[in-house]
């Protein structure tokens, strides 16, 4: 089984030498790998510096800075490895980071995309360990502690960030690679998705555990609310589904606050939607819940109609050629 290493490069030379020298200490001896540099129009030295490396880089130099989804893509087709692991340069890869998210993917067949736990590294605060949907359908990183003392190996999310992600190469060039609609922002949201619209699904490696110096590449922050626009056109009717419990818990809140005080105002029938609710049984402890989170949805998406202007195409862009099935 070899593993190609697929890391997008624009300038941060200062990060990206550190971080390569982190991935070549931290492998397991005796895997078999390749290492794809793909650099996206470098002006500070990198185009320079990583031409001077050998075995096992490979080395790719985009002619005009294509963006970060497009030059994944292109390291992906050029890739001869079974598994994919997309990295971001500026992460510090910690000893024993791989294996548990190999680990993983072989245990959960269902299972098409891993991602890690992920810690700031300035500060190092926990980032990530996975996804949520916010209210207005802005999807953010999990940093729910509790989960770094589950006892259990890995669990399940809606989607994992690219900064460090794990994907077989077949169902990478399958989904067609990251939508270059997206402009540096999204792209890992919507392929995590697609491959869960497939009937995979997206899980955290716990015990893989890395630094990250968050949004360090230039430029890294600058379209966010157009790709979010993009996500929320693009997967609405999920977006809704994923974030009713994070609407319906404030709401059974409320709802048993109020009536606390004289437990025979409680309906019974009420009570058990919220129990079934709480235990996952049920996808809203009311109808009003469904219908206050579409409406803060809606404004979400009147705000950016405002602010952006008319809606671009939403057509999926790959330079990665469909795949028959």
């Amino acid at each position: 089984m070899k593993v190609s290493f697929i890391i997008p490069l624009y300038n941060r030379l200062d990060l990206t030498q550190p971080c390569l020298a982190s991935l070549q200490a931290t492998l397991p001896r005796g895997l078999d790998h390749e290492i794809l540099l793909v650099d996206d129009g470098s002006t500070d030295g990198t185009r320079v510096w990583i031409q001077t490396l050998g075995t096992p880089y490979r080395v790719l130099l985009n002619d005009r800075n294509l963006g970060y989804a497009a030059t994944n893509n292109r390291g992906a087709a050029a890739a001869t490895g079974d598994l994919l692991v997309l990295l971001n340069s500026d992460l510090v890869l910690t000893p024993r980071w791989l294996e548990p998210m190999l680990a993983v993917l072989r245990r959960h067949r269902r299972t098409g995309i891993v991602g890690n736990v992920q810690f700031r590294a300035a500060t190092g605060e926990l980032d990530h360990i996975g996804f949520d949907v916010g209210l207005t359908g802005k999807p953010h990183h999990d940093e729910s502690l509790h989960w770094l003392w589950a006892p259990w190996s890995s669990r399940q999310t809606a989607a994992v960030t690219a900064a460090c992600l794990l994907v077989p190469r077949d169902l990478f060039l399958r989904l067609r690679g990251f939508d270059e609609g997206f402009h540096n922002g999204g792209e890992d949201v919507d392929l995590c998705f697609r491959a869960r619209a497939l009937g995979r699904t997206c899980r955290v490696a716990l015990h893989s555990r890395i630094l990250h110096h968050v949004s360090a590449s230039p430029g890294r922050k600058l379209r966010d609310e157009e790709n979010s626009r993009r996500l929320a056109h693009r997967w609405r009717e999920e977006f809704l589904r994923l974030n009713r419990r994070l609407s319906g818990l404030p709401w059974c809140h409320e709802y048993l606050e109020h009536h606390w005080d004289d437990p025979r105002n409680f309906d019974r029938l009420q009570i058990l939607a919220i129990a079934l609710f709480r235990l996952g049984l049920r996808p809203t402890p009311h109808p009003e819940v469904a219908e206050q989170q579409a409406e803060a949805f809606q404004r979400q998406i009147d705000h950016w109609d405002h602010t952006l202007g008319p809606l671009p195409p939403l057509e999926f862009v790959s330079s990665l050629p469909a795949v028959a099935d």
